[in-house]
């Protein structure tokens, strides 16, 4: 973590602690060091920094490329590791540069579903990222986040004092789609891209929260 991080990093995991009364369920699980993608469901503007800030590593995260316009927000979103994309995050200068990150040793933050949840449930995943995680080497890590809905959803203006919890899950890693999509045509490939999206977020609803302490892991 360069400075700007760590101290971004720092006041993030103040917030979530004191005012949404965060728990982060096993970090262990990501790798301290090479290539990761974190792959999360998105229910809320708060998801980005906390699913990083739960994590003792920097973080790539994806903002708009137009926000990158104004120069003391470009420079404070480069600092902090954000790679600019399109809207959709579709954009073939936005999956290199993700891709580029990966082959660099980072670690990346991408939400399968492309956008926030309108109603706090699970939604299905988009093709998108099966294709950056094929054409990448990097364990998966599915990831869920808890209580942002009801936090700062779509419709609430100020974010409330609600709990929140972010759990990471087991590495998934792909090996047998990454290695068919070597040689496979192209129709199939893009029933491969659609079939990783799908596993990975059949892996992300397996996750559930843990609110009586009791069930903490």
């Amino acid at each position: 973590m360069n400075f700007s991080y760590f101290i971004g990093w720092s006041l993030f995991r103040i917030i979530y602690a004191i005012y949404f009364r965060w728990r982060v369920f096993h970090p262990e699980r990501v790798p301290k060091t090479g290539p990761v993608i974190l792959a999360s469901n998105h229910l809320s503007f708060l998801d980005p920094p906390l699913v990083g800030s739960g994590l003792d590593r920097g973080i790539n995260y994806l903002a708009r490329k137009t926000l990158f316009r104004y120069p003391g927000i470009g420079a404070l979103l480069r600092s902090w590791n954000a790679v600019p994309v399109d809207r959709d995050g579709g954009s073939a200068a936005g999956l290199k540069e993700i891709l580029d990150r990966l082959k660099r040793g980072g670690a990346i933050i991408m939400f399968p579903e492309g956008t926030r949840s309108s109603n706090g449930q699970l939604q299905p995943g988009r093709s998108g990222i099966g294709l950056a995680i094929i054409k990448s080497d990097a364990p998966v890590i599915p990831v869920r986040v808890f209580g942002t809905f009801e936090a700062y959803g779509k419709g609430v203006k100020l974010p409330r004092p609600h709990r929140v919890q972010v759990k990471y899950g087991q590495p998934m890693y792909f090996s047998k789609l990454r290695d068919e999509a070597k040689t496979c045509s192209k129709d199939r490939l893009k029933e491969i891209y659609q079939e990783v999206a799908n596993d990975l977020m059949a892996e992300i609803a397996k996750l559930q929260p843990c609110w009586d302490k009791a069930q903490f892991p």
